[in-house]
């Protein structure tokens, strides 16, 4: 079976789409997989690294607001259609599965040209505009969380790396600490704000390093690959990196995390029984707040606006919570088990089914 995964732009499409290639490998180790992107996206470095072949279509953005990208939309979407039909001719998939962003829209459109069968996968709690289109031509549709508005949907959770989703904190905490230069006698808050960092973030805990190192509470901080942060050393570990590429050392390390809410910020962090304070990107259509609620309404974390998340509010709600050890372990049971962690199997098999229902 030939099968054409579309999706990328960020670490919430890109993501998934690898850890449902795993998925389908693992069902069937014949399943000939091609990844569709875009040659700026972040796939374009990790689809390769993962040893799948990528094929490239011009980058689409799809403009919200009236304007001169708006009305250049339709020659450009025609461009992608095009190069789209000729990867699908090329490749000749037995199916095709998109995860939304620029390059889905092209490939259900082309998909849909040649009578190929096509399954959508929505990330977010609101659906994108892409994932809204490719839903109208298929009924197979899988999303992260329930409630999600789009017809003939199955909630079959997010897809996450095996390596997340498989993972013993407990077992690799040793390991972790050891490999970030942390101290094993102290708690540990985990900051990220998504694969390209987020500058609101690094500078409300960063401004609060001096009350967090009184209060004991080391940091790893992942600032973004375009970050710098410049903090000042002492006992107290303060551990500033750009980018980490074995999250779950990240994870294991951490009693805490300091986070945005994307889907797969979300899914990883509560999979795997971590507290969190979710701090939702303050763009968009609010799909990241959305994202967190059901962790949050569990007692599994906290919601802080972007707004309010200041070195002040840092200062006086992060210390207490991250020495407060029976807090952080109610907290921790409460997170795991709101969000599925098989999403990869589940998807694949909808995958398989698709394909299977047009041969």
């Amino acid at each position: 079976m030939r099968v054409l995964l579309a999706g990328g732009g960020s670490a919430g499409h890109t993501s998934p789409l690898l850890a449902t290639a795993d998925a389908l490998r693992r069902l069937d180790p014949a399943t000939e997989i091609t990844c569709l992107g875009t040659r700026e996206g972040l796939e374009a470095r990790l689809v390769p690294e993962a040893g799948l072949p990528l094929e490239v279509v011009p980058r689409v953005p799809l403009p919200r607001r009236p304007g001169r990208d708006l009305l250049r939309t339709p020659t450009r979407l025609r461009a992608a259609r095009a190069a789209a039909l000729a990867i699908v001719d090329r490749v000749r998939p037995d199916v095709v599965v998109g995860f939304g962003g620029y390059v889905s829209v092209p490939a259900y459109l082309a998909a849909r040209k040649r009578g190929v069968p096509i399954v959508v996968h929505e990330g977010n709690t609101v659906p994108g505009i892409a994932n809204r289109l490719g839903a109208r031509m298929t009924h197979h549709v899988a999303t992260s969380f329930p409630g999600t508005d789009l017809p003939r949907a199955v909630c079959t959770g997010l897809p996450i790396r095996r390596l997340i989703s498989t993972m013993d904190r407990a077992a690799l905490r040793a390991e972790a600490l050891a490999a970030f230069g942390l101290r094993d006698d102290l708690p540990t808050l985990l900051v990220t704000g998504g694969s390209q960092g987020a500058a609101r973030i690094n500078a409300a805990v960063s401004g609060a390093a001096p009350d967090l190192a009184a209060a004991g509470v080391q940091v790893l901080h992942v600032v973004g690959p375009k970050h710098e942060l410049a903090v000042p050393s002492g006992e107290v570990p303060y551990i500033v990196v750009n980018y980490v590429d074995r999250m779950d050392l990240a994870y294991a390390a951490a009693d805490a995390v300091l986070c945005r809410s994307g889907s797969n910020t979300v899914t990883e962090v509560s999979g795997v029984g971590l507290p969190a304070i979710y701090v939702p990107l303050p763009i968009g259509n609010g799909e990241q707040a959305l994202n967190a609620r059901p962790v949050v309404d569990a007692g599994g974390g906290l919601l802080v606006s972007d707004s309010a998340l200041t070195p002040e509010w840092v200062a006086a709600s992060v210390p207490g919570l991250l020495t407060d050890a029976a807090r952080l372990e109610a907290m921790g049971a409460a997170a795991r088990g709101v969000v599925p962690l098989d999403a990869d199997d589940k998807l694949a098999r909808m995958v398989l089914d698709a394909a299977g229902a047009a041969s």
